[in-house]
């Protein structure tokens, strides 16, 4: 095998795991996405009761929903950089090396948490969970 076909097969490797970072981010969304159903279903049925300490209690896990899918992110960035590095080599030897990219200023984990549209899809259950709190504490 010589260099061009050491670095496409590499980049495959690194586009598969890209691609694995994405589906769990994927899967994070949908399981916050039911998290949020079924919390928004048990607020409901609790007649009003510690509504307060109920909506509280699951704004924690949307928190917590949104913090792991930015990990997700914030490693599919990070690969993402890697596999822009490894198509400009001629050779490679297989090394993802992700200490480079943490040096790079976009390839912050908090600006993976709080890009745009992660921050608009928690933001917004959120949002729902205290909309649903206000419409029990008004009846």
């Amino acid at each position: 095998m010589d260099g061009k076909d050491r670095v496409i097969k590499h980049l495959e490797i690194t586009q598969g795991i890209v691609n694995r970072l994405a589906n769990n981010s994927f899967l994070i969304k949908g399981w916050s996405m039911t998290i949020l159903a079924a919390a928004i279903l048990f607020i409901t049925r609790s007649n009003g009761s510690n509504s307060t300490f109920l909506t509280l209690s699951f704004i924690i896990p949307v928190i917590a929903f949104w913090t792991l899918d930015g990990y997700f992110l914030w490693q599919e960035r990070l690969f993402r950089g890697v596999y822009n590095d490894i198509r400009k080599q001629d050779d490679t030897q297989f090394e993802m090396n992700i200490l480079e990219q943490l040096n790079k200023p976009k390839h912050k984990w908090h600006n993976a948490i709080f890009s745009t549209t992660l921050f608009i899809f928690y933001l917004m259950e959120v949002f729902f969970i205290g909309l649903v709190f206000l419409i029990l504490k008004c009846n």
